[in-house]
């Protein structure tokens, strides 16, 4: 009898209880709530758990869809086509400031127009039950109209590309009537009148400005760097390249390096003439963004001023890739690394220089693994992500990389990454655990995957140790990705280019290869985005004879031979295939490689 009358006096409560989505007590509740809102807010039984009891909106919000037969619109961003995306972009532009708003404060986005004559207007929105959606509608001016529940998740994303906000911090710069500059002239001011001008002037809003600006731009590092004259410059690292951003004109140096340090924390503003470390977080389009924050002390022209480096690391943890098959392995590299993170026990090593996503690689491989049944302990310094499900090990003056290291082996772990194979004694701690039943990750600083075996070798580690203990060795290489917008076929080959790198001119004739163009979407370099290339040395009973039977060194050469016999692919070798596809030039290829 209750079923029935509830499902006459509330089809959504019926449905959601049905379902076993809330209890009986917690429908009452709404219900109550409902009813004292009838003369307000006017909020359904959705709605109301949304908002009062922190429900998941697409959870509750698809099945309202389903119960008053909403069409569900499924959108992926990546799929989605430009062109799609600057239609929509100049449907919302193309609206009143008012209508702009009111898709904003519902949250819903006029999608396209469809039916026969093009006059049906299909409304995308997170709430398909909201009353404000006819309203809309007709300000469009719409004839016809069908509104599709759109996922929250996919709101969320999309409309941070169709109406990026504001950078408030440049906002008050362009709006500030105050001349952001420290005359030449006051080049002496002591710390006093040195933090007086900071607080008057618009500096802190420049940094401001900089460290969103940096997470809104994908930007991985920003540089602050000190020039004479009483200027600074700001460049953004995008895509791999430094590009200057800003320059600060008229303003002392240690005026912008003192801005920096005091947003930063575990940093001393009146210390000039020491390399220092700290870290600055906030929170930019309700994600916390961590910065990394390294200051080092440089010379300069000027005997009077005492100038800094500073370089900003953004840690922006959305861009840390949980699915393995994102990483850009493919073919036997990625059929061998698969199978060596599936082991139970041994060793994944990631080799490469700073900046080519060794640690990005690794983190994706220990998303593929971690588990509740397994202990996850990870060792880095410093700790750039957060990874969920892992236990990091927090490094600091009272217990150093070392000290974990040695203690790591006594906390029962049943996978370890340990950050950086630094020495002889990290090694060999590493290889012990790999050798003892534990899946360790780590990384090493060597060219490719066969020099990295000559250099646990010269580190002191025993061949026996290196050959029993490794599953597979990677190196990879980061090389930018042509912006599909703009990239151009190449009529003609450049055939001095081809002779340079010892390719087979008549082969690669046949090839259709894609050359940088430039526009505005890549910022005119004709690259955007970047794309990783690999070489994977995987362990074979082979591979391991060899180096067991390693005399007074490893013959690197013959490692190197039996690999490729094996399947591998060298690093140039594994870009070239990336030529082939279209998705980036045989130039940045081979700037970013070495000939065999």
């Amino acid at each position: 009898m209750f079923d029935t009358q509830l499902e006459m006096t509330d089809k959504i409560g019926y449905l959601l209880l049905k379902k076993g989505i809330i209890d009986s007590e917690l429908l009452e509740k709404s219900l109550q709530i409902k009813a004292q809102d009838q003369n307000k807010l006017k909020r359904n039984l959705a709605q109301i758990l949304v908002d009062e009891f922190g429900f998941d909106h697409d959870l509750i919000f698809r099945e309202v869809a389903v119960l008053y037969a909403f069409k569900e619109l499924n959108i992926n961003l990546d799929e989605l086509p430009e062109s799609k995306i600057e239609e929509i972009k100049k449907m919302i532009d193309s609206q009143s400031d008012e209508v702009k708003q009111m898709l904003l404060t519902h949250k819903v986005i006029p999608f396209s127009f469809n039916g026969r004559m093009r006059d049906k207007l299909i409304l995308a929105a997170i709430d398909p039950t909201d009353r404000s959606l006819s309203k809309i509608a007709y300000s469009i001016n719409a004839k016809k109209y069908e509104i599709n529940f759109l996922r929250k998740k996919d709101y969320d994303k999309l409309i941070q590309v169709l109406v990026p906000p504001e950078n408030e911090y440049l906002k008050m710069i362009e709006e500030s009537d105050e001349e952001l500059s420290i005359e030449p002239d006051e080049a002496n001011l002591n710390e006093e009148e040195l933090d007086a001008e900071i607080n008057k002037s618009a500096l802190v809003n420049l940094i401001e400005a900089a460290l969103v600006e940096g997470v809104r731009k994908g930007v991985s590092d920003i540089h602050v760097v000190p020039k004479s004259g009483n200027k600074t410059e700001i460049h953004f690292r995008i895509d791999g390249k430094l590009m200057l951003w800003h320059t600060q004109e008229n303003t002392m140096p240690e005026a912008v390096m003192a801005v920096v340090k005091d947003r930063a924390k575990g940093m001393d503003r009146f210390e000039r003439e020491a390399a220092q470390d700290g870290f600055i977080q906030r929170e930019i389009d309700h994600n916390i963004i961590r910065y990394r924050v390294s200051v080092l002390p440089m010379v300069g022209t000027e005997l009077k001023n005492k100038f800094e480096t500073i370089v900003i690391r953004i840690l922006d943890d959305r861009k840390v890739l949980k699915d393995i098959s994102k990483i850009g392995l493919t073919g036997y590299s990625l059929k061998a690394f698969q199978k060596s993170i599936s082991q139970p026990q041994g060793m994944v090593i990631m080799t490469g220089p700073t900046g080519s996503g060794k640690s990005t690689t690794l983190v994706a491989a220990l998303y593929q693994v971690i588990d509740p049944t397994k202990n996850v302990l990870t060792v880095e310094d410093p700790v750039e992500y957060v990874i969920e499900g892992a236990r990091q090990l927090k490094i600091g003056y009272k217990m150093d990389f070392e000290q974990a290291i040695r203690s790591i082996l006594r906390h029962d772990p049943d996978i370890v990454l340990v950050g950086e194979m630094r020495d002889k004694e990290t090694a060999e701690t590493a290889i012990k655990l790999a050798n003892t039943g534990h899946l360790t990750f780590s990384t090493l600083h060597t060219n490719d995957a066969p020099s990295a075996v000559a250099r646990l070798y010269k580190m002191g580690v025993e061949p026996f140790l290196i050959s029993y203990a490794i599953n597979i060795i990677v190196a990879q290489r980061l090389v930018r990705r042509l912006c599909s917008d703009c990239k151009k076929r190449v009529e003609q080959i450049d055939e001095d280019l081809l002779k340079a790198a010892n390719l087979d001119i008549d082969e690669w004739k046949q090839v259709e290869m894609y050359k940088a163009n430039g526009c505005e979407k890549c910022n005119r370099t004709g690259y955007k985005g970047r794309m990783a290339i690999h070489e994977a040395l995987y362990f074979t009973k082979e591979i391991r004879e060899l180096i067991v039977n390693s005399g007074n060194e490893v013959d690197e050469e013959a490692v190197r031979r039996q690999a490729k016999k094996d399947g591998t692919l060298s690093l140039r070798e594994s870009g070239l295939e990336k030529v082939k596809d279209g998705l980036t030039s045989l130039e940045e290829v081979l700037a970013s490689t070495m000939d065999e």
